[in-house]
């Protein structure tokens, strides 16, 4: 979006922004009924809407898209904004345009989402449009399932299947031009390249064994057996067992050294 203009034919650089008591007029004006100044309130918030957007510029979605799906986001944050509590209209609207625009990537994701599981989604969405009207806040994860009669994790499981999935080349911090991805951010202590290297080496060690001592290593090491069982199933001494299970991994230590 960097450097674009035109946006669904609006001139962005040219976007109005109202000042406090513009807003508060305007949308005293409105809850009265009056339709120019719902269409000045509109305009005057396109910049709102601009700006929540990018957020999702990364996504490869269509800006003007997002722009007009936005805009429906605004108008419904207007048309439900309670004058009569101490909010500002932006802490109530952005959530709103957010809402609209997720909802939006959802329904035209690629991913699907078990049939149960989108109803009770969008239950939830219900609840939290409802409650945001009223109160000109965002519920709890506990309110919504005091609405519902539903169980707490129910809720939370709903609403990460709708999640929007996130790349791992999107930056979540710049500093100085160099940005860092969520990739950057997330560690996997376990399955390190240091340990997936060791696992390769000391496959190829473990190959380089004849037939028999990988067994008994199998056996011995995989299958937890004693050295006499391992006696009984291949066929030789418990002695025999013990020489040949300590030379292998001498030669294991050997190879990976």
């Amino acid at each position: 979006m960097q450097g674009k203009v035109e946006i669904c034919g609006v001139n962005t650089s040219k976007l109005k922004v109202l000042k406090n008591d513009e807003m508060v007029e305007l949308l005293r004006k409105t809850k009265e009924g009056d339709m120019a100044a719902r269409e000045k309130l509109i305009a005057g918030n396109l910049r709102l809407v601009l700006s929540v957007i990018q957020r999702f510029d990364r996504r490869g979605e269509n800006v003007d898209d997002l722009f007009q799906v936005g805009c429906i986001g605004l108008i419904k944050a207007i048309d439900n904004f309670n004058i009569d509590l101490d909010v500002r209209f932006s802490t109530y609207g952005v959530p709103m345009i957010v809402g609209e625009i997720r909802r939006y990537l959802r329904d035209n994701s690629s991913m699907r989402v078990s049939r149960s599981m989108r109803d009770m989604a969008y239950r939830v969405l219900k609840v939290k449009e409802k409650f945001m009207a009223e109160n000109q806040r965002e519920p709890t994860i506990e309110e919504i399932a005091k609405e519902l009669d539903a169980k707490r994790e129910d809720i939370v499981f709903a609403l990460e299947a709708i999640t929007d999935p996130v790349s791992l080349y999107e930056p979540v911090y710049s500093d100085s031009g160099d940005a860092v991805c969520v990739m950057d951010q997330v560690k996997d202590s376990k399955n390190t390249d240091e340990s997936w290297l060791d696992h390769i080496a000391l496959k190829d060690a473990v190959d380089k064994l004849p037939e028999r001592e990988k067994k008994i290593l199998a056996l011995r090491f995989f299958q937890g057996k004693t050295q006499m069982e391992v006696s009984t199933e291949v066929g030789i001494s418990q002695a025999q067992v013990s020489r040949l299970e300590k030379n292998a991994l001498e030669q294991i230590r050997k190879n990976l050294g």
